[in-house]
């Protein structure tokens, strides 16, 4: 490999012979000729050109020929599609390429690429062509391994990797059909040869019990095992805290504090209090100092960084800290003393924060109540649950009228409350899952939002005023091109919102959701309103937070499980020291952006994953409902087809090749399906009866079909054999594995001549 340095030179004399007027595209090979490239610096030269095609600055024909990158040729990353076309992603750019299949080039889903954009548009989306991969996206996948006598082959979970791969027979590890696998890709393969890979990793046989989740990790490679400079670290933790950790800090353990969570949790890191005077409450909330036992730089540090956030899967939790410090020294349990970060604020009877302190100190939580308990203490009065808790009482029926007050605040100036229910999975011992549904969201799950939300706001605000480096929390306004969009259909029914300058207020969204609150248009509207918007991310600037209708906002509560709450922990705390100097603000204004942006992607990492194994888990549950017909509501439409969600939140899609009664297309205006020949029309938000017709847990989706379409006795064999695994099931691709088989040996002949 050259050096840094001398690679910089060589490139700049290359690039200056492709950008000669007199230079016409030639092959590798001839430019070798031509520059007269002596035989043993022939790599090196290679190492140039492949690192002025990563530069983005040439690019290689499909002729082979190396010319200069033109000006509609961008860098992107391409997302495959399990049809074989895809789309490129290209970064500042507010529109998606489409790459037609055979267009691809051989990329694979998440290379990084060179896309030439056609400037013409065929159709109402862009398109190009890939003529260029820069970077492979793709080293470790997981997938189901089937056999064959010479080799092996594994079709890919991710159905964004078209492509199956090709194992040659030592590299299989002794793996049998069904067996779930990881698989490091050796050769990507072309358009016309499949990638070639070596089995490193067999997870189980694809019906042990645990291994459908544990595929789904290894795919997003979340780190389940601490390196053991971590674990070396942890050994060091107190159990208890000591007393020397508690000098210097503000004693409040005399203070009346509780927690509030679900039965289920086991990293407890914030804790309300609340008292009265007058018109004033004094609202803490004590936050969890894991910045004392997780110091900058450190091993625990550097993994959390790693991580990002901790992964909340249906079974299990794969945690951002060791459990040693998320569930003990970090957890804020009744009854022992732990050190907190406190923001203790002075709130008016208008919900406005009229004064407030941040505070290092010392808590003793009184006791522990669940989402439950509280539920029956402010919210259905249960006489027996009062009582057993009757010290609380008082406390936490004034927590309730402050949380109604904070609310009302936010109402007023225009932040957005969108209600659709999450899901709650209920596994056996064995994973199989025997209950999904809409996690139970009322009053007590709605006091701790608001607290939580005014203690960030607060902090925010704070630190804003004194212009310190920091991680905020930015929701950007929405596109106006997505709100002119969404102001045309919702005419429609009667309904407006009013823009700005290619602006809105949130207030005006937030008025259409109270407006359409209980009409047959509200699942439709809002979740109109919902795609919308943009995705929260961190960031260095204090831009703002559309959702919440606030100019402050950043994540300050969680620092067990999220590592920006984490690192402003560490700010706050060397501000209040009076040890932010001038040093350690140039450390943080380096070190920060990198961090929110890495923070950023490893949430939609975390999201994504935890979304698999919830579709993944829905599609187990739905396949005793097979030929059983529910009602649910048109959720989405596409051109393939129309989604439906169920009370429960199961959602399957009725596929547009189902309609038996007429060709149906997408009318992308009005968000329906419209037969062409009957003009019937299904719309967004309507109600419908389905009847589940089919699961497939490997690519977790779920068919529905209308009552109408669905043929029993056709389908009865099917219905049997979904309740029996088969091999066919197990292998899901084996259905096409004859014709592909042929394919493979073709080119595992070609491997061995």
């Amino acid at each position: 490999m050259l050096d840094k340095i001398i690679l910089e030179e060589k490139k700049k004399l290359v690039y200056g012979f492709i950008s000669d007027k007199k230079y016409r595209p030639i092959k590798f090979k001839e430019m070798v000729s031509v520059l007269q490239v002596p035989k043993k610096e022939k790599e090196d030269f290679r190492e140039v050109i492949e690192a002025l095609i990563a530069d983005g600055k040439i690019t290689i024909d499909v002729q082979g020929k190396i010319k200069l990158l033109a000006g509609n040729i961008k860098i992107g990353v391409f997302s495959g599609t399990q049809r074989g076309y895809g789309f490129v992603m290209i970064e500042g750019e507010q529109e998606d390429v489409f790459i037609p299949e055979n267009a691809t080039k051989g990329a694979l889903h998440n290379d990084k690429v060179q896309v030439d954009v056609n400037p013409i548009r065929t159709g109402k989306r862009l398109e190009g062509r890939i003529v260029g991969i820069l970077e492979r996206g793709t080293e470790l996948v997981v997938g189901t391994f089937a056999k064959n006598k010479n080799f092996g082959f594994v079709i890919a979970d991710n159905q964004k990797f078209a492509k199956d791969i090709f194992i040659p027979k030592e590299h299989c590890k002794n793996a049998v059909t069904g067996h779930k696998v990881v698989v490091r890709i050796k050769d990507y393969g072309t358009k016309e040869k499949n990638p070639e890979g070596q089995v490193i990793e067999i997870l189980g046989h694809i019906n042990d019990p645990g291994v459908d989740i544990l595929s789904i990790i290894r795919a997003y490679g979340l780190p389940e095992e601490f390196p053991d400079g971590v674990m070396n670290q942890v050994e060091k933790v107190p159990e208890e805290v000591d007393e020397q950790a508690k000098e210097g800090r503000e004693d409040i353990r005399s203070w009346q504090m509780v927690t509030i969570d679900g039965e289920d949790a086991k990293d407890l890191d914030d804790a309300v209090s609340l008292t009265k005077e007058g018109n004033i409450y004094r609202l803490g909330v004590h936050i969890a100092d894991v910045s004392h036992y997780v110091t900058e730089g450190s091993p625990l540090d550097v993994e959390a960084v790693k991580r990002g956030t901790s992964v909340y899967l249906v079974d299990r939790v794969i945690p951002m800290l060791p459990h040693a410090l998320s569930n003990g020294i970090c957890s804020l349990n009744a009854g022992v003393d732990r050190l907190a970060l406190s923001c203790i604020m002075d709130i008016d009877s208008s919900g406005k924060v009229v004064d407030h302190r941040i505070s290092e100190t010392l808590i003793n939580v009184n006791k522990r109540m669940s989402y439950t308990q509280v539920k029956k203490i402010i919210e259905e009065k249960d006489q027996v649950t009062r009582e057993e808790n009757k010290e609380l009482v008082e406390m936490l029926d004034t927590m309730q009228e402050l949380a109604e007050i904070l609310r009302e605040k936010r109402r007023k100036r225009g932040s957005i409350d969108f209600d659709f229910p999450e899901s709650k999975i209920i596994l056996d011992p064995k994973g199989k899952p025997l209950e999904v549904k809409p996690y139970d969201r009322n009053k007590a799950t709605r006091l701790i939002e608001d607290f939580m939300l005014v203690a960030n706001e607060t902090i925010a605000e704070d630190f804003f005023w004194r212009e310190s480096p920091f991680v905020y929390r930015t929701h950007e306004e929405p596109d106006p091109e997505k709100i002119e969009k969404l102001g045309v259909f919702i005419n429609n029914f009667g309904y407006s919102i009013k823009m700005g300058q290619e602006e809105i207020h949130p207030k005006e969204l937030q008025k259409l959701i109270a407006k359409i609150e209980g009409t047959k248009e509200e699942v439709l509207i809002s979740r109109l309103t919902l795609r919308s918007m943009k995705q929260a991310r961190y960031t260095v600037g204090c831009d703002g937070h559309f959702g919440l209708a606030t100019k402050y906002y950043c994540h300050f509560t969680s620092p067990i499980r999220r590592y920006p709450d984490l690192q402003i922990h560490r700010i706050i705390k060397e501000s209040l020291k009076g040890n932010l100097s001038e040093k350690r603000t140039k450390h943080y204004n380096r070190i920060l952006p990198d961090i929110a942006m890495v923070s950023s992607r490893l949430e939609r990492r975390a999201d994504e994953a935890e979304r698999e194994v919830e579709k993944m888990k829905k599609a187990e549950y739905m396949k005793q409902f097979i030929g059983q017909e529910f009602e649910g509501i048109i959720s989405g439409i596409t051109t393939w087809g129309m989604y439906v969600e169920l009370p429960n939140t199961i959602e399957g899609m009725v596929k547009v090749t189902s309609l038996k009664d007429d060709y149906y297309y997408y009318d992308e205006e009005h968000y329906m399906m419209v037969g062409e020949h009957t003009k019937k029309a299904y719309k967004l938000g309507e109600k419908i009866q389905i009847v589940v017709d089919g699961v497939d847990k490997l690519t977790r989706t779920i068919d529905f079909v209308l009552p109408q379409d669905y043929q029993e006795q056709e389908i009865q064999e099917d219905i049997i054999a979904r309740y029996k695994p088969t091999d066919e099931e197990i292998r899901n691709a084996q259905r096409k594995a004859e014709e592909k088989l042929a394919l493979l040996k073709e080119q595992a002949k070609g491997r061995e001549e």
